[in-house]
């Protein structure tokens, strides 16, 4: 890693430009799960009650049931890295250089490769809703599909508080940039709209390695991937968090190899749906 001598006493480093992540809506509640019988997963209630039956009045009421089940899940995502900044690098950027690593490493990387995991995980979820294939010609046939993913969403009798509409930016700001009546009712039935630029925003992705020919790591688009053009995302039918995320920081006098510093992180962490939930996920991508 290059870094070039400040000069004049000013900071000069970059700054990457990036959202921070736009799924971090979506932790839930650790309270709602335990430990699974194996240390890589986790168990979750699933609630079912019989219904109602006719009264008698001799009688009286019909015996109901609760079925309180525990579904198992695996943890799913555990990624990492360790990077090293030279000392004399650092002194010469006027001990910017490993600030400013860390920094980037969470907007440019983590955050973005953990949107992105988010997004192609839940697009894979068997019983999901999906519309048919479509790329948009204007706002007013995105906002089209918005009113049908709705009525969608509606019929499946998906509850309307906790709905959050992920959407390209593009997208996005189309349809607010037409300011009509039905736009507006429709923006607002969400409980949040986020925008996600379409480089996080893929059905399927690739996990780099960091190892042999993937060296650089992160993540790609994976070759039978689609770009989304959007997704609602009603927050109970998920579980997401994180069962470890840490982050060190070693000086370079207990560096045994080189004279740097060196920033650990690893994530360990789950996503995936509530299997009574899937109705609560609804996407659109882009045809091929």
């Amino acid at each position: 890693m290059a870094f070039q001598l400040a000069k004049n006493y000013t900071a000069l480093l970059d700054e990457v430009y990036k959202a921070a992540s736009v799924t971090a809506d979506l932790v839930g509640d650790q309270s709602m799960v335990k430990a699974g019988a194996n240390v890589n997963e986790i168990c979750y209630p699933q609630l079912d009650v019989t219904g109602l039956g006719d009264y008698d009045r001799n009688e009286g009421y019909t015996t109901g049931a609760v079925d309180l089940k525990w579904a198992t899940s695996k943890f799913n995502y555990d990624r990492g890295t360790k990077i090293t900044v030279d000392v004399m690098d650092d002194e010469e950027t006027f001990n910017l250089a490993f600030g400013k690593a860390g920094a980037e490493l969470i907007r440019t990387k983590v955050a973005p490769e953990g949107d992105a995991f988010t997004f192609a995980t839940l697009a894979a979820v068997e019983g999901i809703s999906v519309a048919d294939p479509k790329t948009f010609a204007d706002a007013v046939e995105f906002l089209a599909e918005l009113i049908k993913a709705k009525n969608t969403m509606d019929e499946l009798e998906v509850p309307e508080e906790g709905r959050i509409l992920y959407a390209t930016p593009t997208l996005l700001n189309g349809v607010m940039a037409l300011d009509t009546t039905k736009s507006r009712e429709i923006l607002n039935s969400f409980t949040l709209k986020k925008k996600v630029p379409q480089g996080r925003f893929y059905t399927a992705i690739d996990l780099l390695s960091g190892k042999d020919d993937e060296e650089a790591g992160h993540y790609r688009k994976a070759a039978e991937g689609r770009d989304i053009n959007f997704m609602i995302v009603h927050k109970p039918a998920l579980i997401k968090f994180d069962k470890h995320v840490a982050h060190d920081v070693i000086p370079p006098e207990l560096n045994p190899s080189s004279d740097g510093y060196i920033l650990k992180y690893r994530k360990y962490g789950l996503v995936d749906v509530y299997k009574n939930k899937a109705a609560g996920i609804y996407l659109s991508y882009k045809e091929a």
